[in-house]
């Protein structure tokens, strides 16, 4: 550990249900939390596939009124939280599930956040001259529809404000989810290209939070799992959607990922692409699969033995190479691991080189430039954005 001596803190106040074909045990999770009439938050897309109709139908056999909110429209937003929070008001419920990726469930912990504090979510950003968080957010069960963000164990939400072009976080113990109910067989039905996406997120997560200057051995443990699990499963899940084993294995991935985020900051591409998102509407997963490479053949210098692990974790042999020789190939293995899943250059998505400086100083600005393993300079982003925009896959 770089920090040796200062304290470290881990805590995961988020109960973990998962199994295959488990939905007709959610009445009784919503029983447990006392929930009489809970706020179903969710996105068209979900509703339109049925997938809601999943949640909905256990509810309905145990008698459970419930409401439907379904404003959730691509990254949420402020205005989109403050709607939520009025359907939970004006409609009496007393708990949320969340049924959806990472926006609906972070749309979810931020409508609990407006209920529990009685003022819009903006007021309660991660950033100086903020309000803190003091108190918990209404029960609430997420139960993902994608294997990616791990939002349904983490300690965050991250919220688009309209007016700044900016995604901000928002997070604590008080704004975690108090049950993460994980069912893969929702996620068979979800296009190859996004299971790509969410998927390099989920290990993007494992990645970066394992190499990062907060990392602590817990969260290590669950980090190396995760890059294992993607490095095994990621690309059959692409592959075949229906292969339940590989659902399953990329669910706990971004389950594991998700966990070890929840406590530790992430680094660049995290900077950048929720930066990038903020002004370009480019999926988060999307955005981080077409980042991911360029950072790390910047970033490996600052943890060669890390690196070196994440190779042998993604099943590199790496007996009789130096380690910088092994941490490289932890590189070259997650750049073949992209080109085999089809992951797109960030050119594709309509970011220009007149638009890099911009990005550059806003990705050097954000928090999570902090705990990047290599220092970083805008420049360096400026490097970094350059390379997203040219490498091919």
């Amino acid at each position: 550990m770089k920090n040796l001596y200062e304290s470290h803190h881990y805590q995961s106040p988020t109960r973990l249900v998962h199994g295959i074909n488990i939905m007709n045990q959610l009445p009784d999770e919503v029983a447990a939390l006392g929930i009489k009439k809970p706020l179903l938050v969710t996105s068209p897309p979900i509703v339109e596939c049925g997938l809601l109709a999943k949640a909905e139908s256990p509810l309905k056999d145990a008698g459970i009124d419930y409401v439907i909110f379904d404003g959730i429209h691509g990254e949420p937003t402020c205005e989109d939280i403050a709607v939520g929070s009025k359907a939970y008001r004006e409609n009496g419920c007393d708990g949320i599930l969340a049924v959806g990726g990472g926006a609906a469930i972070d749309s979810a912990k931020a409508i609990g956040v407006e209920i529990a504090e009685g003022g819009p979510v903006l007021d309660y950003e991660c950033a100086p001259g903020k309000k803190p968080l003091t108190k918990r957010i209404p029960p609430l069960i997420a139960i993902p529809t994608t294997a990616g963000t791990g939002s349904e164990v983490t300690l965050w939400a991250v919220i688009k404000d309209t007016k700044r072009e900016y995604k901000f976080n928002v997070g604590g113990v008080m704004i975690a989810a108090h049950v993460a109910f994980i069912d893969p067989s929702l996620q068979v039905s979800l296009p190859s290209d996004f299971t790509a996406g969410t998927g390099m997120d989920a290990l993007c997560h494992a990645i970066e939070c394992y190499t990062c200057a907060y990392a602590q051995p817990i969260t290590d443990c669950y980090a190396l799992y995760a890059i294992e699990l993607a490095g095994k499963y990621l690309r059959r899940a692409v592959a075949c959607g229906s292969d339940m084993e590989a659902r399953y294995g990329m669910a706990l991935c971004a389950m594991f990922a998700g966990a070890t985020y929840g406590t530790d900051s992430a680094g660049a591409v995290h900077a950048l692409t929720q930066t990038l998102g903020g002004i370009f509407p480019i999926p988060h997963g999307k955005a981080v699969a077409a980042t991911l490479v360029p950072v790390m053949e910047f970033n490996w210098m600052g943890e060669p033995a890390k690196y070196r692990k994440i190779a042998e974790a993604l099943g590199e042999d790496t007996s009789g190479l130096t380690e910088s020789e092994g941490a490289k190939r932890a590189v070259d293995a997650v750049y073949k691991l992209a080109c085999d899943i089809g992951i797109k250059g960030l050119a594709e998505f309509g970011v220009k080189e007149s638009d890099i400086p911009r990005l550059a100083q806003a990705a050097f600005d954000d928090p999570q430039t902090v705990g990047n393993p290599r220092d970083l300079t805008v420049d360096n982003y400026v490097q970094i954005y350059q390379r997203a925009l040219s490498i091919q896959y």
